[in-house]
């Protein structure tokens, strides 16, 4: 019945009209617009007062297997409540689409709820609704976007379909304060590792460099089911590759070295490094051999945070930018990070990586884009946009 009400909700908006079509919520003089009444149901307003106060978001992530959402005031994280599906998964070995998407329709209404009486906030003292658009799985997206929309609507508040792989990088703002004049971004998860100039979070991203096969997530969580590991396979490669011995075996970093280094400067390919390690294991076991599979944690993990951080920190001195942050599911790697620190330091470069909590999927990351696209003065989205699931990453909102 909830999934109903929601997908009705997204076209009779659809065909009612757009109230706040391409509105900013924010005027250029540095006031909010706040409407001083409800949307009609015809779908126009009576009007709106202009006068300077707090501005509070809420935000919305479903881009995969997480139901997240968090209310950001004036740059302040109020509160971030996620439920999540992914012990649905442990026997699946993946993410199922289906079971995700039926997931965040059961969840969605009492994750608002938990997220509302967290912050000690109601609908009504909403400014402004974010969800995710893209990139992420169709069915999933569309749950959040709908209940999006339908809130929005409802509330008459302006709506902003963000871009979530940009939201990783934006939520750090929330724990380690604004950004400097520019940035880059690494980005890794289980679907993305990718390089960003960043200008402004809000307006002017540009994309360096992704992998050109798998991300650093879906590497770890492959060689993770090679290795007899339970899913998801990162956490556990992590913890084993503490106790291994990273110099014992070293696998090949891809497009690293010569003429594929010069043509890739920025971007990644892990397939090569696990292709690479499934046939050392092969190996092993025609000879009779025993596993070390420790040592093989250790050395691929080196192998890939190795590629990402160099690559990251060359694109900060190309760039003549003093800081790097990193955001996305791999960036809790517990390597990544202290690589990531030594060889910066080492540059006279500042790393930037939020806690292990805002490294997965959340509605902090949501809010926290959604709040710089707000005081930042953009345009709203449209009531009738639709989800993308390979959202272009040089593209903030839709």
């Amino acid at each position: 019945m909830e999934f109903t009400l929601c997908v009705w909700t997204q076209i009779d908006v659809a065909a009612r009209g757009d109230p706040f079509s391409g509105s900013p919520l924010f005027s250029r003089e540095g006031r909010v617009a706040r409407s001083t009444s409800n949307v009609s149901r015809r779908g126009g307003t009576r009007g709106l007062d202009w006068y300077a106060v707090s501005i509070t978001i809420l935000g919305i992530e479903t881009s995969c297997d997480e139901t997240g959402i968090a209310l950001v005031r004036d740059g302040e994280l109020l509160a971030d409540v996620t439920a999540t599906s992914m012990d649905e998964y442990a026997r699946y070995g993946g993410i199922i689409p289906e079971i995700a998407s039926r997931a965040h329709v059961q969840t969605m209404l009492p994750t608002l709820d938990a997220a509302l009486e967290k912050a000690g906030v109601s609908l009504q003292d909403i400014d402004a609704v974010a969800v995710t658009a893209g990139p992420g799985l169709v069915g999933s997206l569309t749950v959040g976007v709908a209940a999006a929309k339908a809130l929005a609507y409802s509330l008459g508040k302006p709506l902003y379909g963000i871009n979530h792989i940009i939201g990783h990088l934006a939520v750090d703002e929330l724990v380690d304060g604004p950004f400097p004049e520019k940035f880059i971004g690494l980005v890794v998860s289980g679907g993305h590792s990718s390089i960003l100039r960043v200008g402004s979070i809000a307006t002017d991203v540009e994309e360096l460099g992704g992998t050109l096969d798998d991300a650093a997530g879906e590497a770890f969580d492959k060689v993770g089911r090679l290795l007899g590991l339970p899913y998801p396979g990162g956490p556990h490669i992590d913890r084993l590759a503490r106790e291994g011995d990273r110099e014992a075996i070293r696998f090949p970093r891809g497009l690293s070295q010569g003429k594929d280094k010069a043509r890739h400067p920025y971007d990644f390919s892990f397939s090569g490094l696990k292709t690479a390690v499934a046939r050392y294991v092969e190996g092993l076991k025609e000879r009779g051999e025993e596993i070390p599979t420790a040592d093989i944690a250790a050395g691929f993990s080196e192998a890939i945070t190795d590629v990402l951080t160099e690559k990251a920190l060359n694109a900060c001195e190309d760039f003549g930018c003093d800081t790097l942050v990193i955001g996305g599911g791999f960036s809790a790697n517990s390597r990544l990070r202290e690589l990531a620190g030594q060889r910066a330091a080492a540059r006279g470069i500042t790393v930037r990586i939020p806690p292990i909590r805002y490294c997965t999927d959340n509605g902090a990351m949501v809010a926290s884009l959604g709040y710089a696209l707000v005081s930042g003065g953009l345009e709203s989205s449209h009531l009738d946009i639709t989800v993308d699931t390979s959202m272009d990453l040089n593209r903030i909102q839709m």
